[in-house]
């Protein structure tokens, strides 16, 4: 009898104008094709693979608690492995001392994160209403509250369907904002914008400012000029106003250090938002780190519940995969790593000089390479027939830019990365 096959259309999901592939194996940065071929992933999956797949160090972590117990509510059971991850997590990105909510996923962590930034607001201070601020060209999940608020409509293009929610300010990167087509580029001066933005809606109506402090798969790997940052949290500390990076993709080294604020001085956020280099594709996680000198106000007996962080919070068999995951990170040899990331930047700079690159930016093991209009799935098609397939990114400026996400899994070799940037200039070349 023939093997029943379900329609692949049943499956309500993103798809793309190429087609997938069978996958029957993987090796640390690599997948395996039922064709007996291998297949190098240029930006870990959904920008999350940060350790690669198959890891031993992640299945002796699961196997282990597996063997102890799957579930438990930590209202009823003790989070013991929660209150390890937790420890474990502060520690390895410079907050030992912060607090952490655990949830299922990146978006639900931003949720949280907000529902905790308008509690602290509340309570240290006169707040009628608890708005949230973003820039235009953010993106900080998949929610309808999420999608509201965002700046890149791109995934909710009907104003109707927004709540009324919107971006506050522009981002401070040439395609979305004015100074750079006035005859300079952008500099700290922009955060401005964000003063403004606060001021226009009176302080004592703002939450907090929601920013992701380098720019992930909406614009492409957009830097922040210098002295932004930190500029916005001064703003924000003068108005009382909380400051909260979405981290969700940059965390974890992803830039090359344990979070990408730590690339300025000055600029530590209120609240941290982790999630993708967390669960590192093994796990849907997420992860609020809330700062010390206000996370007590969360337990003031006048403050509203704690958000609801979900039945499968990080729960403990979650909470093992990603102890795993930082013993892989912790694990890599530092200056190997750095090495690595200067590696890809130089190779990767010097795509600029084909007419198809109209610009290459980023830092640590995170890229955007911006092609000419109409070359991305061209691009895509022929690095795929390389061996290495990349996550597209679009939606900055007028017309909108398109390009390709390079973001190798941390623990690629340096051949590796000499295997992804041989394959991306020679599909470059055939397109030029």
């Amino acid at each position: 009898m023939d093997r029943y096959l379900p329609s692949r259309e049943r499956l309500l999901t993103s798809s793309r104008p190429l087609p997938d592939f069978e996958v029957v194996g993987s090796s640390g940065p690599w997948l395996h094709r039922a064709d007996g071929t291998r297949i190098f992933d240029g930006s870990s999956g959904l920008l999350c693979v940060n350790v690669g797949q198959s890891s031993r160090k992640v299945f002796d972590r699961i196997e282990q608690q597996f063997h102890r117990y799957s579930f438990g509510g930590s209202a009823v059971v003790q989070p013991h492995i929660q209150m390890e991850l937790m420890d474990r997590l502060c520690r390895a990105v410079g907050r030992p001392e912060d607090s952490v909510a655990l949830t299922t996923c990146g978006t639900l962590g931003v949720e949280v994160a907000v529902g905790l930034a308008r509690n602290i607001a509340r309570a240290r201070g006169d707040r009628r209403l608890g708005d949230i601020l973003t820039s235009n060209l953010s993106y900080h999940g998949n929610s309808m509250f999420t999608l509201g608020v965002a700046g890149n409509q791109l995934r909710n293009p009907r104003p109707e369907d927004r709540c009324g929610l919107g971006p506050a300010f522009p981002a401070p990167y040439p395609p979305t904002h004015g100074h750079a087509h006035e005859g300079h580029g952008c500099d700290a001066s922009c955060a401005s914008e964000v003063a403004q933005a606060i001021d226009s809606r009176g302080a004592e109506n703002v939450a907090a400012v929601l920013i992701e402090p380098i720019n992930g798969t909406t614009g492409g790997g957009f830097v922040p000029p210098g002295g932004y940052l930190r500029r916005v949290s001064e703003i924000c500390r003068e108005r009382d106003v909380l400051v909260i990076h979405d981290e969700v993709l940059t965390g974890l080294w992803r830039t090359g250090l344990p979070l990408a604020s730590h690339h300025w001085d000055g600029c530590e956020p209120d609240l941290v938002i982790l999630s993708k280099g967390l669960g590192a594709g093994y796990a849907g996680v997420g992860a609020v780190l809330v700062s010390p000198e206000i996370a007590p106000l969360l337990r003031h007996k006048d403050v509203d519940p704690l958000p609801a962080m979900g039945t499968m919070a990080t729960h403990p068999l979650m909470a093992a995969a990603c102890l795993g995951v930082l013993d892989e990170l912790e694990s890599m040899d530092s200056g190997a790593f750095a090495n690595r990331g200067e590696q890809l930047r130089e190779s990767l700079r010097s795509l600029t000089g084909w007419t198809t690159v109209r610009d290459v930016r980023g830092v640590g093991h995170l890229y955007g390479v911006e092609v000419a209009p109409g070359l991305l799935w061209p691009l895509m098609e022929e690095c795929e027939r390389r061996g290495v397939f990349f996550y597209p990114f679009t939606g900055a400026g007028d017309p909108r830019s398109e390009g390709l996400v390079v973001a190798p899994p941390l623990n690629s070799s340096s051949d590796d990365i000499d295997f992804l940037t041989a394959a991306l200039t020679n599909a470059v070349a055939s397109l030029s």
